[in-house]
C-alpha cells in the first residue's frame, strides 16, 4: 500500500490481538490485489442498553485505483457480532467479495451467462431410447433418454422445444443435457 494501514478503536481500547487479527486480513486483501492503494479500518463498540448484548460495528475504507470501496456492518446487524473478531471477519469477507468484483471488471471479466442452445425435437424413438435435434441453424444433434433432465423423455414429442449442452461425440453432435422447455410448448419450423 502506498498508505500505510489505519486502524481506529471507538468506544474501547487498543487491542494488540484485535490489530493483529485486523493487519491479517488487509495482507490477504493485498495478496489478492496488489493495486490497493490505503486501508482505514474503524472498530467501533457503541453505547448500549443494560439489556442488550454489546455488538461491534465494523467499517472498512479500501482505494483501489478509480475506486473507493466500503464496507459498514452496522453493530445491529448479526448476534455473532458480540466477538470482535467474528465481527472483523465477516466485514472483509465482504470486502473481498467487493474486491473480487472490482478485479473482475478491471480485467473486463464480468460474469455473464451465455444462454443454452435451444432446438426441437426433429426425430424420436421411444423404443430405442434416443432422438434427434433440430437447431436454428438446421444441425442435427443426437440425444439419449439419459441426456433428458428429470425423466422427461416420455414426454417429448416432434417439435417440442428443449435446450441442451452441445458435446462431440463418436458419430457427430450429441446433446449431454436436454432440458424440455415447458411442458408442452412447441416451436414452428
Amino acid at each position: 500500500m502506498q498508505v500505510p494501514l489505519e486502524i481506529t478503536f471507538r468506544g474501547l481500547d487498543r487491542s494488540d490481538a484485535v490489530e493483529a487479527d485486523i493487519r491479517k486480513h488487509v495482507d490477504a486483501l493485498e495478496k489478492f490485489n496488489t493495486r490497493i492503494t490505503s486501508c482505514h479500518v474503524t472498530l467501533t463498540l457503541p453505547h448500549h442498553h443494560a439489556h442488550q448484548g454489546k455488538k461491534f460495528e465494523v467499517i472498512i475504507r479500501l482505494e483501489v485505483p478509480r475506486r473507493e470501496l466500503i464496507v459498514h456492518r452496522p453493530h445491529e446487524q448479526n448476534a455473532a457480532h458480540e466477538d470482535a473478531h467474528v465481527a472483523i471477519r465477516d466485514a472483509f469477507r465482504a470486502m473481498r467479495r467487493q474486491l473480487e468484483d472490482y478485479s473482475r471488471e478491471i480485467r473486463g471479466n464480468t460474469k455473464f451467462h451465455v444462454p443454452e442452445p435451444r432446438g426441437v425435437v426433429s426425430e424420436i424413438f421411444p423404443l430405442q431410447d434416443y432422438g434427434f435435434l433440430k437447431t436454428p441453424e438446421g444441425l442435427r444433434v443426437y440425444f439419449h433418454r439419459n441426456s433428458v433432465l428429470d425423466g422427461r423423455f416420455d414426454e417429448l414429442d416432434i417439435d417440442s422445444e428443449v435446450t441442451f449442452v452441445q458435446e462431440e461425440g463418436d458419430k457427430g453432435p450429441q446433446a449431454s443435457t436436454v432440458r424440455v422447455v415447458g411442458r408442452h410448448q412447441h416451436v414452428a419450423r
